[in-house]
């Protein structure tokens, strides 16, 4: 388990990672003091479990999430690691008596999209939970890949921290973003998990539905609107970003990415190759 705390200005960023070989391993998370945070959960796809007094909230698929929050010295948060289940996860957290003395309109922003946070009605107060932007999703990569030390390395995280919460408050105002029924994000985080995991033989748009239990039309209208693309655009997107990844990295042969991610006629796979990349697969 690594976990890294960095304090800045009346902020503080946390970075934790895990993957474990075991069957489980169960890391425990508290403040010792009320306040406000927001969780983007990066690459992993842990199980959470969120617990305050004699109250539990518990979420599944956590990969590409983002979880806005109240929690005060009651609250504690268990993320359940697996082997297919790592953790990584960017909390900027601020205390609840420093709002008013956030740089940057970081206090204003927070009383106008978090409102319920920051006047809070109980331990542990949810706010907006929706997945992340691509931009987001890349920019909590990059948190854990700094490698920079001292001044630099704080420089990195001063201005990746701003770029992160510029993103998210965007993505808020754009989308107007509500509190959403989780019940239906986690349907959605699954219907992705079956795709990644079935890229060379993915289930029909009706065997999908039936399989995180709604319907065709519901599938449709709820994928686009947490990725942005149409369940087969998106399908198609992992499917080409595999294949130059086994052609690069796995020095796979065209013929070999192509059939390893689903597609029979190798035209077709170069065509929609060089749509997206802007040049064939054997220029790779």
């Amino acid at each position: 388990m690594n976990r890294d705390i960095i304090d800045i200005n009346d902020c503080t960023i946390l970075l934790e990672e895990a993957t474990t070989t075991e069957s489980s391993l169960v890391d425990v998370c508290s403040f010792d003091e009320p306040v406000i945070g927001i969780a983007f959960y990066g690459a992993g796809n842990v199980g959470l479990n969120i617990k305050y007094k004699d109250k539990s909230k518990a979420f599944q698929y956590t990969k590409g999430m983002v979880l806005s929050f109240y929690a005060d010295e009651n609250v504690s948060f268990e993320h359940h690691v697996s082997a297919d289940k790592p953790l990584q996860c960017v909390v900027i957290a601020t205390a609840l008596k420093n709002i008013n003395q956030l740089p940057n309109d970081e206090g204003q922003l927070l009383e106008t999209f978090l409102n319920e946070l920051v006047h809070p009605k109980d331990h542990y107060v949810e706010g907006p939970v929706f997945n992340m932007t691509p931009e987001l999703f890349q920019l909590v990569g990059l948190f854990f890949k700094n490698q920079y030390e001292g001044q630099v390395k704080m420089m990195f995280y001063r201005s990746h921290m701003s770029a992160l919460l510029s993103h998210y408050f965007g993505q808020l105002a754009s989308q107007n973003v509500l509190k959403v029924n989780t019940d239906a994000l986690e349907k959605i985080n699954l219907a992705q998990e079956i795709l990644l995991s079935n890229l060379e033989n993915p289930p029909s748009l009706t065997e999908l539905a039936s399989k995180i239990g709604t319907n065709t039309n519901k599938l449709k209208k709820e994928f686009k609107a947490q990725f942005g693309v149409p369940v087969f655009k998106y399908l198609q997107e992992e499917r080409l970003k595999k294949a130059y990844n086994l052609i690069k990295n796995e020095q796979k042969t065209i013929q070999e990415a192509a059939w390893n991610v689903g597609y029979d006629s190798l035209g077709s796979f170069s065509n929609a190759f060089e749509k997206k990349f802007g040049f064939r697969p054997s220029q790779v």
